[in-house]
């Protein structure tokens, strides 16, 4: 084996970690899909609220594929605080 295939070696290496360092933090799909299905129903209620509606971007979308689409790609932890952001929001306009 030459230097030069060691260093491409070394890298493919790298590469397969990386990928599956990153893999292995990505939320489970079904976990985003009921991460996704609280999200909907989280805004839904912001909406009902008139105090509590923020109404654009996507963390108040009622689109259930922008919220789990975002989700797969994301740690748990990121998503858990997500989650807790639309629900604080929705508690601190509601008085509660």
């Amino acid at each position: 084996m030459s230097i030069g295939s060691k260093s491409l070696l070394g890298c493919g290496v790298v590469a397969a970690c990386a990928f599956t360092f990153s893999a292995a933090q990505a939320a489970p799909e079904r976990f985003c899909r009921d991460y996704a299905t609280a999200a909907v129903r989280q805004v839904d209620l912001m909406h009902a609220v008139p105090a509590c509606n923020r109404g654009t971007g996507a963390r108040w979308t009622t689109d259930f594929r922008i919220h789990f689409d975002w989700c797969m790609g994301q740690p748990i932890d990121a998503v858990e605080a997500e989650r807790a952001a639309r629900t604080n929001w929705i508690r601190s306009c509601r008085g509660r």
